[in-house]
């Protein structure tokens, strides 16, 4: 089946059709965004970095789960005030309030108790040293059938 150029553009009109109303253009804008993440892959460790511009260590969380995965929670409340003194008022106040939360699966082969993280210019760096050949091997056990 060919398309015509009167009908290629059939789905872009059906989104405005429903979304040029009343009730969403009245809806206040929401403007979410999530920090970006890389996963660099080593031959001792596994490195993650997750920018978040204008974030300080304070405003991260991590740790593990009770399933042993990672978790990075960044939480920031900016209060910004222009023209406040102690004889005026607000003239004009702004809030900006920032949430993350994001959980990843660890390999098998993650050390969870050298686990390292830091924060440098707004990119949090978590460190996941991977056990040896050894540790992995101790850690295998055959079961015996009876």
């Amino acid at each position: 089946m060919y398309l015509t150029s009167r009908n290629q553009n059939w789905l872009p009109s059906v989104f405005n059709d429903l979304f040029d109303t009343d009730y969403f253009t009245n809806l206040p804008k929401i403007n979410t965004t999530a920090p970006a993440i890389n996963v660099i892959e080593k031959s001792n460790e596994y490195d993650v970095e997750l920018a978040a511009p204008g974030m300080t260590k304070e405003d991260f969380k991590v740790t593990l789960d009770e399933e042993e995965n990672l978790v990075v929670d960044l939480e920031k409340k900016i209060e910004k005030k222009e023209g406040e003194k102690e004889d005026e008022h607000y003239l004009r106040r702004e809030f900006s309030y920032t949430k993350f939360h994001q959980t990843l699966l660890l390999p098998d082969d993650v050390d969870r108790e050298k686990i390292a993280a830091s924060v440098d210019n707004g990119v949090l760096k978590v460190i996941l040293p991977k056990k040896s050949t050894a540790e992995l091997k101790k850690e295998s056990k055959v079961i015996e059938i009876s």
